[in-house]
């Protein structure tokens, strides 16, 4: 701002405090009575010439107050002396500009002399009454000069008309701090100051005036709080507060706001002495300053920080609202300028040579250096260089140094030199941030690089072929020819080619063709195959053993050479409560690939019986359930299982059917069995028994052959005819040879394929050359024709099954008995024929191939096993039961025949002894 321009603003801004002022009247006068009570309308504060202005007024006597309107109206009753009443109002507009008037009251009625008599006094009952006593409005102006001390004012009480009274004052200014600044004439009431105060650090002092009898020393009236203002000079210069350092963008817009100036000044507060101007002594060209709120804001868009990065600034702050008489100081603001992109990187040279050798990696071919005048170390300064033309097949790669900000261009790829031996590369040059405030754009240049040529190996041409061939093709199946070339001849004689990789050793390389063939059978499920596919490399050597590789990928057509697989072939099955079927999932696989793999078809095999079905199959799974219930053992069950060309074969499944432990699908665990304890000296004992006892059955074959031959009729009292019975009642005897007993199980049903009828058990004898033993049937003399007895039993849960016997018993025709169990979990017995020749020796064999068979069962160990052959007392049935007789089982001899010395064996024999020992009919009742 011009110096003109400056004074006609102050000349104007003085005009208008100037009218604001003669708006407001300076001075009050208005009488009153000698007595104002509360309430009363003293006068009014007329500000109707200030136009719209609104005010706000205030007072500095307590006992009056001053209506929104300006009406000046008592709060308590006021006396006025005869000297009159002096007090001020204060008024103050919305801009906080502030205004004194001065009120001063008279009285109108004036006390009668002392020699006019007085009115007579009403005859009534006088009562005293506590009045207060109005103070005087006390102002002094700060730091006052000499002398001193001065008169303030002089204070009176109501009391003093009628009583002799004396005045005492403390409280600040008086006897507390600041002490002695007031006193008070105790007979006048008179008050004086003593030395100068300072406004800024006394604004005012509230001291306590009161007044006592003479004579009595009491208080004749109450305390009256005295309040002495000190009134503001401007005496103190306005202050800066907080930094002066400021930081703006350069080339900011015009108006951009740099910060705050702070100033304040220690005089009254919204007065002309606190009214404080900015102004701005210098880098009035870049910015500017709000003359009243200090706000600095940018000038021009010239701030160049590259030219100029830092800016010093003189303020000046000026009260008085910038007064020449007012009171001011200075200071000088540090403006920065922060740094924008405005400068792009700029190349050394428009071009650069540089020369590398083919055939080379990961080489720095050249340093590019740049130019940048934005802050160093900044995304602003900070390059970043690409190569938009002449790269195209990714030859090379540019990149940064960090500290001196040079491009580092690198070949990243083997250049050939027969492809091209020179090579036109174009840069450019960017930095991290965007450009700003210019309008420059992001500079270019151009890299000539020159390839060297170098004798290299052989190329193959393409550097990656690819072949089919078929699984399983036989061997020396040519695939394909793979050759390469000289490059710097473009001819390919004298090349020879062989296998680099070969995993599997599946391939052969023709050495002077090529020629790529199977050296054996390729398997496309082969670990060496990864997705069909089938990786070699083939190395090519020139005449001056120069190499090169080449890369074939071999893909394998599928053949149908696998059938599909059950994952799993072993299972759990857990048995169910009530009539619910367990079921398992059987999972299959096939390692060829589409379309000689899923989806599967399941069936069961011929040999699966009616125990088991297929249900709910997908193309790799099937359910297989049980087609009734199965009791606790373990199963073989055919599968058959076929892929989508109906390619496959039979497969089975072990299934163990038990009560499990644990039921979760997939962790299926069997209850453990009690196991039988192995075989120790008791069975080492059996075993030897057992030899013995063949020993015995040797001497008494010897026995018989040397005695006379005689028939054995069959005495029961039936006349040598079997007799049916169904009869189950205690102490029936069944008679039966002792040679021929073979110990058989409780019979549930008997099949007689005779026309005669069989009666009793089974007896016989020997009958001249005839058979051994036999079923008694028209006659002892008389044989069979043909007799078939088929038999089969149920003890307890476990089963016996008895083949079927068979005794022809024509002369001439030999006699077979064929006989096999189920015990427990295991099989015994036979199987195999025993042929009679007629006579007892054939009895004792067929015992003795029995008595193997059940030795040699009893030697191997099976779950709850044993327990079952313990003996056990059956009690009376009656008719009706489906339980066969056991007193058949108890005929066997007498005591001279009996079979005691099983019982050695362990109670593992004891069922087989007692069974087969006849008892007595002694012992039978």
């Amino acid at each position: 701002m011009s110096p003109g321009a400056f004074f006609h603003a102050s000349l104007i801004y003085m005009v208008l405090i100037q009218c604001a002022q003669c708006c407001v009247p300076s001075t009050i006068q208005a009488q009153v009575p000698v007595e104002v009570q509360p309430g009363y309308v003293v006068s009014k504060v007329n500000v109707g010439n200030c136009g719209r202005k609104t005010f706000a007024f205030s007072t500095c006597d307590p006992d009056f107050r001053v209506l929104p309107d300006g009406t000046i109206m008592t709060v308590r009753m006021t006396r006025v002396t005869q000297e009159g009443k002096n007090f001020c109002v204060y008024a103050q507009d919305q801009r906080q500009h502030r205004w004194k008037v001065d009120v001063t009251l008279t009285r109108t009625e004036q006390p009668l002399p002392p020699w006019q008599p007085r009115p007579p006094q009403q005859k009534t009952v006088l009562r005293r009454f506590r009045r207060r006593w109005s103070p005087p409005p006390i102002y002094i102006q700060e730091n006052s000069p000499p002398p001193y001390p001065k008169d303030l004012e002089q204070i009176g009480s109501d009391s003093m008309q009628n009583q002799t009274v004396y005045y005492r004052i403390s409280g600040p200014g008086v006897n507390q701090h600041p002490v002695g600044v007031i006193s008070c004439e105790g007979q006048t009431g008179l008050l004086r100051v003593h030395r100068p105060l300072d406004r800024e650090e006394f604004p005012q002092l509230i001291f306590i005036a009161r007044v006592y009898n003479a004579f009595t020393h009491k208080e004749t009236d109450l305390p009256l709080p005295i309040t002495v203002h000190v009134e503001d000079v401007n005496d103190n210069a306005p202050e800066f507060v907080g930094s002066l350092l400021f930081t703006v963008e350069e080339h900011s817009k015009i108006g951009t706001v740099v910060g705050l100036i702070n100033a304040t000044d220690k005089d009254e507060p919204n007065t002309s002495h606190t009214k404080i101007r900015y102004i701005l002594l210098t880098g009035t060209d870049f910015f500017s300053v709000h003359s009243f709120s200090g706000v600095l804001s940018t000038k021009t868009i010239a701030l160049d920080r590259e030219v100029q990065d830092k800016h010093l600034v003189t303020v000046e702050i000026r009260d008085m609202g910038g007064a020449t008489n007012g009171l001011f100081n200075t200071a000088t603001a540090t403006i920065a300028l922060t740094d924008i992109n405005d400068n792009p990187p700029t190349f050394s040279n428009a071009s650069y040579k540089a020369r590398v050798q083919e055939n080379k990696v990961d080489v720095l071919v050249l340093r590019i250096k740049v130019e940048d005048k934005d802050l160093k170390g900044t995304p602003n300064w900070r390059a970043i260089f690409k190569i938009v033309k002449g790269n195209d097949k990714g030859y090379f790669k540019v990149d940064t140094d960090k500290e001196t900000n040079e491009g580092l261009l690198y070949v990243i790829k083997p250049l050939d030199h027969e492809e091209g031996g020179h090579l036109l590369l174009e840069l450019e040059a960017e930095n991290e941030a965007p450009l700003a405030g210019t309008t420059s754009g992001w500079n270019r240049a151009t890299v000539e690089v020159t390839v060297g040529d170098e004798d290299e190996g052989p190329v193959f041409s393409p550097p990656i072929l690819i072949l089919r061939v078929q699984e399983n093709a036989p061997e020396g199946t040519l695939i394909g020819t793979y050759t390469a070339v000289d490059p710097e001849t473009g001819d390919g004689r004298g090349i020879k080619y062989y296998e680099e990789t070969d995993p599997a050793s599946w391939i052969s390389v023709e050495e002077s063709t090529g020629r790529i063939m199977t050296a054996s059978a390729i398997d496309r499920e082969s670990e060496f195959v990864s997705n069909g596919m089938y990786n070699i490399t083939v190395r090519a050597v020139d005449i001056s053993n120069k190499r090169g590789i080449g890369t074939v990928l071999i893909i394998i057509m599928d053949v149908n050479d696998n059938n599909p697989v059950i994952t799993v072939p072993d299972h759990i099955l857990c048995e169910k409560e009530g009539a619910e079927l367990g079921s398992i999932t059987l999972h299959a696989t096939d390692a060829d690939g589409p379309p000689y793999g899923a989806p599967f078809t399941f069936e069961l095999g011929e040999d699966a019986g009616g125990n088991w079905k297929l249900k709910d199959a997908t193309g790799e799974s099937v359910v297989l359930q049980q087609a009734k219930a199965l009791p606790i053992g373990h199963y073989q069950v055919p599968v058959v299982v076929k892929d989508l060309q109906g390619v496959g074969e039979v497969q089975v499944v072990t299934v163990r059917v038990c009560e499990c432990a644990n039921t979760t699908p997939g962790e299926e665990e069997c209850v453990p069995l009690k196991r039988s304890a192995a075989l120790g000296s008791w069975g080492v004992l059996a075993m030897l028994l057992a030899l013995l006892l063949l020993l015995l059955l040797v001497l008494l074959f010897a026995f018989i052959c040397t005695t006379e031959s005689e028939k054995i009729y069959m005495d029961d009292g039936s006349g040598g005819m079997l007799l049916k019975s169904n009869t189950e009642a205690p102490g029936e005897e069944v008679k039966t040879d002792p040679f021929l007993t073979l110990c058989p199980s409780p019979v549930e049903q008997v099949d007689i394929q005779t026309k005669s009828q069989l009666a009793g058990s089974l007896a016989g004898g020997l009958a001249g050359s005839g058979m051994a033993g036999g079923l008694g049937g028209g006659g002892v003399g008389g044989g069979l024709e043909q007799e078939t007895l088929n038999q089969q039993s149920m003890y307890q849960e476990n089963a016996f099954h008895t083949s079927t016997r068979e005794y022809r018993t024509t002369d001439g025709q030999s006699n077979y008995y064929n006989t096999s169990g189920h015990y427990g979990h295991g099989f015994y017995g036979d199987a195999g024929y025993v042929s009679y020749s007629g006579e007892a020796l054939d009895t004792w064999r067929t015992n003795e191939v029995y008595l193997d068979k059940k030795l040699v069962y009893f030697y191997e160990e099976e779950d709850g096993r044993y327990a079952d052959d313990l003996l056990k007392d059956y009690g009376y049935e009656g008719e009706g039961s489906s339980v066969g007789s056991l007193d058949c089982c108890s005929q066997m001899g007498l005591e001279e025949d009996s079979m005691d010395f099983l019982d050695t064996l362990g109670p593992k024999f004891r069922l087989l002894a007692n069974a087969c020992t006849r008892t007595s009919p002694e012992d039978d009742d």
